[in-house]
């Protein structure tokens, strides 16, 4: 796994900072995932907000096993926290989300610290 470097992310991070700047942290994940899909959209970034990713176990079919935050690009995930500290279990769950929906970059951001670049992890597979 190495950092994150593609175009996308990139600007994802830009957008994730200006928001931050603006806001502040100590707001719901939801909150801060609005903003940050409204200045997607507002920088013409093709996204999906909350796209249900199933799961196949045993035979059968979770067609809402989870919901991505963000997959931008159609190449990246990105998913919103608002944690005291992002722990190896959000790692883990990014990993999972990534290889769940065949998507190999992924950007996590936790807004809930004092200078975004702080909150921001990236992984490729």
């Amino acid at each position: 796994m190495t950092l994150v470097t593609t175009e996308s992310a990139t600007k994802v991070i830009g957008l994730g900072i200006k928001v931050h700047r603006v806001l502040g942290p100590g707001l719901f994940e939801s909150v801060y995932q609005t903003c940050v899909a409204h200045e997607l959209r507002k920088a013409g970034m093709v996204f999906e907000q909350q796209r249900a990713i199933p799961i196949e176990y045993d035979g059968i079919v979770l067609d809402h096993a989870f919901r991505a935050d963000l997959i931008v690009e159609r190449e990246l995930i990105v998913e919103i926290k608002s944690i005291d500290k992002l722990t190896p279990v959000h790692h883990a769950q990014l990993l999972t989300y990534m290889k769940l929906a065949g998507v190999r970059k992924g950007l996590m951001m936790n807004f809930n610290v004092s200078l975004l670049k702080d909150g921001i992890k990236s992984i490729v597979l």
